[in-house]
């Protein structure tokens, strides 16, 4: 018998979710994508890359077009300037680029903190490393970091943090003083940082993101990590990239080399020659926030209710304390089935989920799409 790396407790709520949305019809807000399509110059751009034979290997690192595209795109949003050469690895997706920074990081035995509600494939993937996770909850009011219980955590053992701004599931953004915060941790304790930011332009209300590649103390010890999916509604690519100093960079392609080596190509092509108009970006933002707009509006017609609107992300946590008393894997699978709408409980981005009642909708989708929910949802 095969002994698993980690002891899973069977498929992921994801795909889980899916499957019983697929099979009892319902609308499906669970899952993170989005069901409208994505830019048809997009399309037409890898069209052009495939019918120009740009359909062999492309260089272990990357295409160098797109690196130098992704380095002009950092200094223009965060006003940082990246080495594209040595800083930056183009990957098969973000996860991908999670679990290869952390392999390229952690020793058997290593301790790295984990902020929960966390993603889920960040506990399994330290587990995989033969490390330890240990968790810290955010904040269940407003989903912030409690600093001093991140502080009361770190061991002699611990060799990292993971962070993820804007957050998913809970769509919060951090603030310049937790980034002070986080440099400070990291300075007295030896840290490295794994930095999840495939949101990072998926920011709302006029605010800027903020990632470490801002802040000299975190960048020097951070894999900043990141997807195009979620900024091109093109989940379905899986196509990402990481930016660590050259140092940590060398290490991770060490790894990368062997593990997936090189990644699309004619993807590459088109994503280099899009990035050319960062203002679509911009424009990704605004559209998004229409779009999250528009869900809470008409979800004022319902009993779910929320404490602030999403800062980032596409997603939107709700209480449903006024509709049941059912935990929220019951009551998601419960919506599901009778009521015909796809969520996504929260309890599943906890290893010990305490009860909060909440659910995460994704609202990255058609106007049609969300107004088929709202009219099941207003019954209840």
């Amino acid at each position: 018998m095969i002994q698993p790396k980690y002891p899973s407790t069977g498929t992921t709520i994801f795909t889980v979710m899916s499957a019983l949305a697929n099979e009892h019809k319902a609308v499906n807000l669970s899952q993170g994508f989005p069901d409208f399509p994505i830019d048809a110059e997009l399309g037409n751009l890898v069209a052009g890359a495939v019918a120009a034979g740009h359909n062999q290997y492309a260089p272990m690192a990357g295409l160098p077009a797109l690196r130098q595209a992704i380095a002009a795109k950092i200094e223009r949003f965060q006003f940082v300037s990246v080495d594209p050469d040595n800083e930056i690895t183009i990957t098969p997706g973000a996860t991908y680029g999670i679990y290869t920074a952390l392999a390229t990081l952690l020793q058997t035995g290593d301790e790295v903190i984990v902020l929960e509600p966390a993603y889920d494939s960040y506990i399994p993937n330290i587990y995989m490393c033969g490390a330890v996770p240990v968790t810290v909850a955010l904040s269940s009011d407003d989903f912030s970091v409690d600093w001093n219980a991140v502080r009361a955590a770190v061991s002699s053992r611990t060799r990292a943090i993971i962070i993820n701004n804007p957050h998913n599931p809970c769509g919060s953004t951090w603030e310049e003083q937790d980034f002070d915060e986080l440099s400070r941790l990291v300075e007295e304790h030896n840290l490295y940082v794994i930095a999840d930011e495939v949101y990072e332009h998926l920011v709302f209300d006029g605010k800027q993101h903020l990632s470490v590649l801002r802040f000299p103390a975190l960048r020097q010890r951070s894999v900043a990590v990141y997807s195009f999916g979620k900024a091109f509604h093109s989940t379905g690519w899986k196509i990402g990239y990481c930016v660590a100093p050259p140092e940590i960079m060398q290490a991770f392609r060490q790894l990368h080399q062997y593990l997936a080596f090189s990644v699309n190509t004619p993807m590459q092509y088109a994503i280099a020659q899009y990035l050319q108009t960062p203002e679509r970006l911009l424009a990704t933002a605004s559209m998004l926030q229409q779009k999250r707009d528009f869900f809470l509006q008409r979800m004022e017609a319902t009993k779910f209710r929320y404490s602030r609107p999403a800062a980032g992300s596409y997603f939107q946590t709700m209480d449903y304390s006024a509709i049941s008393d059912l935990p929220d894997r019951e009551f998601a699978i419960w919506l599901t089935k009778e009521q015909g709408v796809a969520t996504i409980p929260l309890s599943s981005f906890y290893r010990q989920p305490p009860d909060l009642k909440l659910v995460r909708f994704c609202f990255a989708k058609k106007e049609e799409t969300i107004l088929a929910a709202i009219e099941k949802l207003q019954g209840l």
